[in-house]
């Protein structure tokens, strides 16, 4: 399928041929009809991809924040990386379409298909099929206007500001900034009986809007300006007055005090700052100031939009998908009419035009149409899609890769790391968007991409995968390529689930035929970092005592990787690599887990101490707390063996007391054993060896951290 995309790095677009996105749980996939392209935010966006680096990183100043921080912790080569995957990726553009179902996840039960739907959200890009979230897509009657449909988004980002601005039947409302957003508030106010000033700067937008959807029509800078809209108002100020501008100017919310009526409402819809002046209208009239966020309740909280949980109506009478609903239900009984909104449409593959002319503004325009060619036939099935042809040698690999999901890590510390030796093919990328897997695809050589996970499963080529995506689905990947007879490289943790551990553990010692065993590894690459090595060596095969103390920061609750059904929380998700650690110290594996937690809003468990007892007598207290100061260095882990001390300051420096003297080793820069942990595996696949983390380690890691958790709710300590 065919999809518009640009790349940060340059600002370059082009209509790419990319797979078609994996249709996911909870998600409905559509061929767009139509799509809108938003002239301001993904003008913005535009904007700021074509711009130098510089100008690039004044605008995104939290971002270059983020990549000095990487730059001190882990160094250039991994700070380069991670900025040149987000500068070379190809990005989408959209988030406003119209279209038809072609397929629905078997956990869906509103779409069938064949319905003609709106979708809105980052998925519903300007690309020939697009996978929605249910609660992001809304069901149209057959006879729909799909051109009006589309506009989808930008109607309910409008009609929730116009919620917040809580106006009854016949009360005044001024809005500033009459471009589509505002015009798109201005027709719904005025279908709810509400009487709209219109304001701009610019006079064509001003006089478009007077035609069809203003009681006043305004420039910013008429004189008396102030007086004419207190006239209108019967002297009392207006009631309310939604900003839907974008500028950097404080202009709008200070003129918007100005204009109101005591006690009335600004919201701020558009993007504009808020530094407004307190004296004399916003304190003397005792306003309220209003944000509005995007489509309404429900936006950014994954349990709706990912999962599909709704909040109930009794309680939240107008959710993101009911303000979908209500926005189409008004274009359906024709209580308002965007025909004249539409002053542009093109083609998909022209689409690089209209871009060019909003840059350029070579031509007025409101909104921006999108269209896709509907006689095009669709494929009956989703195959990979070709990237390059195979060399000859290539065809028959002694190392097949196939991955599935390569997101910010994979492409961090996963593929660059993949020995480039004869007998080591990258034969196939599976990405939940068609966008990444073909990003991914070009830049590390594969031979084809594609948005099914199965396809790479299947493909005769692959013989070996690296499963990278979300730790819920790691179990099932795991089971279905071991079932199918496949190396297994997957990243922590192994699962997330008692059952899914023994789900695995029974079909990997499960009886096979000889060279018939395919590796399992878990990406417990810590034992790989040269200077763990070093510690073990100086340790040797003597009991040990240990303290891993972990600075890890905090991260958000509603993030997935705290979510327990999809991240597994901290525990499972990454204190596993610190008891793989304490297993490859030790040489031993734990008998018993004694843990506890610090409570936390939320019930989060990630700020935990771990002591864990080994069958060789060492033991091991893991320090995991999410409250420090970020400055501190992350990781520090202290040895006491054999009137010997160690300590390992973040993977960068090993410092050895023994015999009253003092030695230290430092690398150049951080190294947690990634590019080794990779290298052995794919090394252990070409030469048939044993994988270099023994399974029995993993599985005794695994169920260790699951024994934490028990601990922690029991505060009792758990044998293994």
């Amino acid at each position: 399928m065919q999809q518009l995309t640009q790349k940060l790095k340059n600002g370059s677009m082009q209509v790419l041929e990319v797979p078609w996105p994996a249709l996911s749980a909870g998600q409905v996939l559509v061929r767009n009809h139509y799509s809108l392209i938003s002239a301001g935010t993904e003008g913005s966006t535009v904007k700021t991809a074509r711009a130098g680096f510089i100008a690039k990183a004044k605008e995104r100043p939290q971002q270059v924040k983020q990549v000095l921080g990487t730059l001190r912790s882990q160094g250039f080569t991994q700070t380069y990386r991670a900025v040149m995957k987000k500068l070379d990726a190809y990005s989408p553009l959209g988030y406003s379409s119209a279209g038809e179902v072609v397929d629905v996840a078997p956990d869906v039960r509103d779409f069938k298909r064949g319905d003609r739907v709106a979708c809105a959200g980052l998925t519903a890009s300007h690309a020939e099929i697009v996978a929605v979230p249910a609660n992001l897509c809304v069901r149209l009657s057959a006879d729909a206007d799909l051109r009006q449909a589309a506009y989808n988004t930008l109607g309910v980002i409008a009609m929730q500001g116009v919620r917040q601005a809580d106006l009854r039947l016949g009360e005044s409302c001024v809005i500033i900034g009459m471009g589509l957003l505002g015009q798109l508030t201005a027709l719904i106010l005025r279908a709810s009986g509400v009487r709209v000033v219109g304001i701009d700067i610019d006079r064509a937008m001003v006089e478009t809007a007077r035609l069809h959807c203003l009681d006043l029509a305004l420039t910013r800078d008429d004189p008396g300006i102030e007086g004419k809209i207190a006239a209108f108002s019967g002297g009392i100020g207006c009631d309310a007055v939604i900003i839907t501008a974008a500028t950097s100017s404080t202009d709008p919310i200070n003129f918007a005090g100005a204009i109101s009526r005591k006690c009335g409402t600004v919201v701020v819809v558009g993007a504009v700052p808020t530094g407004f002046d307190r004296e004399p209208h916003y304190y003397r009239k005792e306003l309220q100031l209003k944000m509005s966020c995007s489509y309404g309740p429900g936006r950014y909280d994954p349990n709706y939009e990912e999962k599909g949980i709704d909040y109930p109506a009794a309680y939240v009478r107008w959710t993101e998908n009911r303000n979908m609903q209500a926005f189409q239900e008004l274009l359906a009984r024709r209580s308002i009419d965007l025909g004249y909104l539409t002053t542009h449409s093109f083609d998909l593959e022209e689409a690089q035009d209209a871009y060019d002319m909003m840059m350029a503004k070579s031509e007025p325009y409101i909104g921006i149409l999108i269209r896709y060619d509907l006689a095009k036939e669709l494929p009956p099935s989703r195959p990979p899609m070709p990237l390059r042809t195979l060399a000859p040698r290539e065809k028959a690999p002694a190392v097949g890769i196939g991955f599935i999901g390569a997101g910010s890590y994979a492409q961090s510390h996963l593929l660059p790391n993949i020995p480039k030796e004869r007998g080591v093919s990258l034969v196939s990328v599976a990405n939940a968007t068609g966008t990444g897997a073909r990003s991914v695809g070009d830049r590390f050589g594969f031979a084809s991409c594609s948005g099914d996970s199965f396809q790479v499963l299947r493909d005769p080529r692959v013989n070996t995968v690296f499963i990278a995506t979300r730790h819920d689905s790691h179990a099932d990947y795991v089971v279905q390529a071991l079932e199918a007879g496949l190396n297994v490289f997957v990243e922590k943790p192994l699962c997330l689930t008692g059952d899914e551990l023994k789900r695995i553990a029974s079909l990997y010692w499960s009886p096979r035929e000889v060279g018939r065993e395919p590796l399992l590894m878990v990406g417990f690459n810590r034992r790989f970092s040269p200077l763990a090595r070093e510690m073990k060596r100086i340790v040797g095969e003597a009991p040990l005592s240990a303290v891993y103390r972990v600075n890890a920061g905090a991260i958000p609750a509603d993030s997935w990787i705290q979510d327990p059904a999809v991240g597994g929380g901290r525990v499972i998700g990454e204190v596993c690599h610190f008891v793989d650690f304490l297993i490859f110290l030790t040489g031993s594996l734990p008998v018993s887990v004694h843990a506890a937690a610090m409570e936390a809003p939320g019930n989060l468990l990630d700020s935990v101490t771990v002591t864990l007892s080994f069958a060789n007598g060492s033991i091991g207290t893991i320090c995991y707390f999410s409250d420090g100061d970020k400055g501190c260095p992350k990781e520090r882990v202290e040895v006491f063996s054999s009137r010997t001390t160690l300590v390992l300051d973040d993977f960068r420096s090993l410092t050895v007391h023994a015999r009253g003297r003092k030695t230290e080793k430092r690398l150049g820069s951080q190294d947690k054993g990634q590019s080794a942990c990779v290298r052995e595996f794919v090394n252990a696949v070409l030469e048939g060896k044993g994988a270099p983390v023994p399974f029995h380690e993993i599985h005794a890691a695994t169920l260790a951290t699951f024994l934490i958790l028990d601990s922690i709710r029991t505060g009792q300590s758990c044998r293994l």
